[in-house]
């Protein structure tokens, strides 16, 4: 027994080892698998036998699975389901199935949490917005600023009079009487008072 195991220790050395492996050895590792694997001539037509039968149930249950499916298949055609209705039934179902999922109503549930939450802090920012616009209109340089708008408006009107029209004639009528007041326009205009 102890040669047996240095014949072992050898060989699982072996394969390490660059001397390669004797015949002797080699007989001994194919005698160790029969050892290990000793069945009887019996054992073994009853395990043939065995076989035998389930690879002929194996074939009778192809046959029987093969007919199923062309049944099957004619059943749909009479029922006018066609591969693509099925596909549709079946993304359908999926789509059904993923919607009642926990994980959808949680995160349906987070979404909509964050767009209300986004909502209100829009509207807060839109309200806070509006606030200063309103104290700033109601602040002392804005009104200065919007009492030299109105009067300059009502100057423009007066110093154009009565020309009526729109807005728009009123303005440019103005800026093109402002354009003949200007001091510069005076000295090149007037050659002759300075003569």
């Amino acid at each position: 027994m102890e040669t047996r195991q240095q014949e072992r220790g050898h060989l699982r050395t072996g394969l390490l080892d660059a001397e390669p492996l004797r015949e002797s050895e080699e007989d001994n590792m194919v005698s160790d698998v029969d050892l290990n694997n000793t069945v009887t001539e019996e054992e073994r037509e009853e395990i043939q036998q065995e076989l035998a039968k389930l690879e002929e149930e194996i074939s009778t249950l192809r046959q029987v699975l093969s007919s199923k499916e062309k049944q099957h298949a004619e059943l749909k055609q009479k029922l006018g389901i066609t591969p693509l209705s099925e596909l549709r039934n079946n993304f359908s179902r999926s789509w059904y199935d993923m919607q009642t999922s926990t994980a959808y109503k949680k995160t349906s549930e987070t979404f909509s949490t964050a767009g209300q939450k986004t909502s209100a802090a829009f509207n807060n920012l839109g309200s806070a917005i509006s606030r200063k616009f309103g104290d700033m209109r109601n602040s002392p340089s804005f009104k200065s600023f919007e009492e030299k708008v109105e009067s300059t408006v009502s100057n423009i009107k007066t110093k154009v009079g009565g020309t009526g029209g729109s807005f728009e004639e009123v303005l440019s009528s103005a800026a093109h009487a402002s354009t003949q007041d200007t001091p510069s326009n005076h000295l090149i205009d007037s050659p002759e008072e300075t003569r």
